[in-house]
């Protein structure tokens, strides 16, 4: 009988202290017999890591609180391990903090990152393992990502970036489940950051995401990185997912909020800047035709803070209100030009 492949879980918690149970508790329904789970924390200022501990204690898996850098710390099959980011430093570095603990287990082939508002399927964790077996190397792996709301349409099945505008194209988003199948891998550009599973060789050969963009944009630029590794669906990982509950991600139904447009957008330009900068004058009037559409829909708080974005101004006085003063200088800092 085949040894189960150990998977490793980053889940980036921030503020989430109404959604962080119920994903741990569809984590420890998958029953699978190996899951390494590390809670990276970015200095959440609500009960998040309280509730953190209780589930340590009540959903039968081993519990252990500890800090980014602890060399000691190995995390063991069927564990959750609490990892108190001093600071928000923003998603991708509570990735890397994440993925850097679990790569100290040898064992651990797959690293699994989803969302602290997303509940697994039960199948979702054994889905992703036999897959894996299935393809060989790759670099990332996506299931199905659908709304926990919306009438459970698709979220996200993959996506497509566009190097003159920067604009991501999510494959079926709004799309009845039933109705499509997952596209190709090789149709894709990059997986959602909610829901994917990065390969040890891929994380080995590539490292860790980029930490410039705070919020946005780094699961597009991580898979821009992958060389010969290919990305790989998994048709029968599924997972669930509220979107936005911290941060007001747009949904079917919904304009992202100003906070999301003012990432989005300074992050749709730095993407274009790193990766095809003479695309830059094309970025910029095509999000420029975007904020006037914005703006004559009554959009102005999204218009503005999505002006702002693209010409890396200072972010609009709600949008820093919302990220606590001592990680100012890790959002907000002015962003690496292309090639530097």
């Amino acid at each position: 009988m085949k040894t189960a492949t150990a998977i490793g879980v980053v889940i980036v918690s921030y503020a989430s202290g109404d959604v962080i149970e119920a994903c741990l508790q569809s984590l420890a329904d998958t029953g699978y017999p190996d899951l390494r789970i590390v809670v990276s924390d970015n200095a959440s200022p609500d009960d998040t890591v309280a509730l953190v501990r209780e589930c340590g204690r009540k959903l039968g898996f081993s519990f252990t609180e500890t800090v980014p850098d602890d060399a000691a710390h190995r995390p063991g099959p069927n564990s959750i391990t609490l990892l108190r980011c001093p600071v928000n430093a923003g998603f991708a570095a509570a990735v890397n903090r994440g993925i850097e603990c679990l790569m100290c287990a040898p064992d651990v082939a797959l690293f699994w990152i989803l969302n602290p508002d997303s509940e697994a399927d039960p199948d979702a964790a054994r889905a992703y393992a036999d897959r894996a077996r299935e393809v060989g190397p790759f670099s990332i792996m996506g299931g199905r990502t659908v709304y926990h709301g919306e009438g459970g349409v698709i979220q996200a099945d993959g996506g497509r970036v566009s190097l003159w505008t920067g604009v991501c194209r999510i494959v079926h988003r709004g799309v009845a489940p039933d109705t499509v199948r997952m596209p190709p891998a090789e149709s894709l550009n990059f997986i959602s950051g909610a829901n994917m599973v990065a390969s040890r060789e891929f994380i080995e050969q590539t490292g860790g995401m980029c930490e410039d963009y705070f919020l946005y944009y780094e699961e597009v630029d991580w898979a821009m990185h992958r060389g010969d590794l290919p990305l790989q669906v998994c048709e029968n990982a599924l997972v669930r997912h509220h979107g936005g509950t911290a941060i007001g991600s747009g949904t079917v139904s919904r304009l992202p909020s100003p906070f999301a447009m003012y990432f989005l957008y300074r992050n749709r330009i730095l993407f274009v800047a790193r990766f095809n900068p003479i695309g830059l004058p094309v970025a910029y009037v095509y999000a420029g035709l975007q904020i006037v559409k914005f703006t004559l829909q009554g959009g102005f708080a999204e218009a503005a803070a999505a002006f702002r974005g693209i010409h890396m101004l200072p972010a609009p006085r709600d949008v820093k209100a919302r990220i606590a003063p001592d990680s100012h200088h890790l959002a907000f800092r002015r962003r690496r030009a292309a090639g530097s």
